[in-house]
């Protein structure tokens, strides 16, 4: 279903009647729009039952006043854009919707997961091994976290080992604004960081997507070798648990906004945990559905642009011919530097002329507002994974790591989750290169030097770049889009 609003079709009049001596009473303000999704889970929802609902506010005051007035419980708050999470009944809801400042009110949408690297199509491999960042060391993503939300991670596997010893996982947390015996806004919470917290959420899907991301290059059992997009980058996991609803990961996109300066806290210098400069996002929900600006979401990853954070979307595993606008909805975003990515196949070639994989969701045709932004490698794609877990399991080419005990510890697995943080690892290589470049100008870099594979679609120039509906601006060009990043 559409996260579109429901609206009320009355206005307010502001006019004055001809000859009156004395001004109209004034009218009351409409109540505040309802998401469709909230609007039909209230209608079916007993008058005592509580749910889930995010009061979006004229600014936080407005909005903690109002689920105060209702009597309704808070879960947690987004003090920076306004909003506050809580539990009420449908009558309280409703009553929330003329409480003074309240300008929209969001339901808890249920997502899900979006699901040899191709890092040589990329040309990720040949950027690290070739070129050289802004803080003299290999252009490997080193100096720039990456805030992956997801499933969880295992910090133990030997993707993420340190030559020297150590993890890759600088800082490790867990969201639990879904249990109802959470009663503090602080509700992402940080866990050790050797805790596994993919197999406590019963996931798989987490690690094999920070492996894509940051892997450390890695020799498996048989001689192969792996490695993430940017084998030096950081990782920041926040794990929403295997069961995803949209409150858990926008709390953790919330954090990422709180945080992403200093992600392991206050006194922990840069150089040991590097400020957050990218968020991947393999999740969405399913069908795809109409782009919501009053979303908490989009406010969220509008306010992380604004402060130099790059927002990475897996467009969605959906296929479509164009007909029908399937991609993820917050990737549809147009601001600067919020990026929607389709899956690209190499056709296990490892080259760049391959074609759009048939599972890849498609924007609509007719309205370039939908389109994916780029392409990457989202087809067997072989990463980090556990034997146990129900994601890795899906798998058909399990691949033992290099010691011992690493049975299995590596597979292959598809999807435009796959695809996304591809991107996320070239854009913290971008950020190496250019610390002081805008989200908006890594989007443009990225966009205006991708490679254009003809499989599919024509393109279309659009906005200044030459697009499609399937495969947006091409398979993405690490190497060409440092050049341009960094020319001049």
């Amino acid at each position: 279903m559409s996260p579109s609003s429901r609206r009320l079709l009355g206005v307010v009049s502001g006019a004055v009647v001809a000859g009156a001596l004395l001004a109209a009473p004034a009218q009351a303000a409409p109540p505040a729009p309802v998401q469709d999704f909230l609007a039909d889970r209230l209608a079916g929802l007993g008058a005592a039952v509580p749910t889930t609902v995010m009061v979006h506010g004229s600014d936080i005051a407005a909005a903690r006043a109002a689920v105060a007035a209702t009597g309704m419980r808070t879960v947690t708050e987004y003090e920076r854009i306004g909003v506050v999470v809580a539990s009420g009944t449908a009558g309280q809801v409703e009553a929330a919707r003329t409480e003074p400042g309240v300008t929209y009110l969001e339901g808890n949408t249920p997502i899900e997961f979006a699901q040899e690297t191709s890092n040589l199509a990329t040309r990720g491999a040949e950027a690290a091994a070739t070129l050289t960042g802004a803080n003299g060391l290999p252009l490997d993503g080193s100096g720039v976290s990456v805030a992956v939300i997801d499933s969880g991670i295992d910090p133990n596997h030997p993707s993420f080992r340190e030559p020297g010893g150590g993890s890759a996982v600088v800082a490790n947390l867990k969201s639990v604004c879904l249990l109802e015996t959470t009663t503090t806004p602080d509700c992402v919470v940080r866990v050790p960081s050797v805790v596994d917290t993919d197999t406590l959420s019963a996931g798989g899907h987490g690690t094999h997507v920070s492996g894509i991301v940051a892997g450390r290059p890695t020799t498996l059992a048989d001689g192969g070798r792996v490695q993430g997009a940017a084998p030096g980058a950081s990782l920041v996991s926040i794990s929403t648990g295997a069961v995803l609803l949209i409150v858990g990961a926008d709390s953790a996109l919330n954090w990422v906004l709180e945080n992403h300066e200093a992600p392991c806290g206050a006194g922990v210098p840069a150089d040991v945990c590097p400020p957050i400069k990218v968020t991947n996002n393999s999740y969405g929900p399913s069908g795809g559905g109409q782009f919501d600006p009053n979303s908490a979401t989009v406010k969220l990853q509008r306010a992380l642009a604004a402060e130099g954070v790059v927002t990475v979307w897996a467009a969605g595993n959906d296929g479509g011919d164009g007909s029908a606008p399937l991609t993820n909805p917050p990737g549809q975003d147009p601001t600067g530097g919020i990026l929607s990515v389709a899956s690209y196949s190499d056709q296990d070639t490892g080259t760049r002329d391959g074609v759009v994989s048939g599972f890849s969701s498609r924007g609509a045709a007719a309205d370039p507002s939908t389109w994916p932004d780029l392409s990457a490698p989202g087809e067997s794609i072989t990463a980090a994974c556990r034997p146990y877990l129900p994601i890795c399991a899906t798998g058909l080419d399990f691949r033992n790591g290099p010691g011992l005990l690493d049975l299995g510890t590596f597979n292959t697995i598809s999807g435009t989750s796959m695809a996304a943080p591809h991107v996320a690892g070239v854009v913290a290589q971008l950020f190496q290169a250019d610390p002081t470049a805008t989200p908006a100008e890594i989007e443009a870099a990225l966009k205006g030097t991708a490679h254009r594979f003809t499989d599919g679609a024509a393109y279309e120039t659009v906005g200044g770049y030459a697009t499609s509906f399937d495969k947006g601006a091409g398979l993405v060009d690490a190497v060409a889009a440092v050049e341009a990043l960094t020319a001049g």
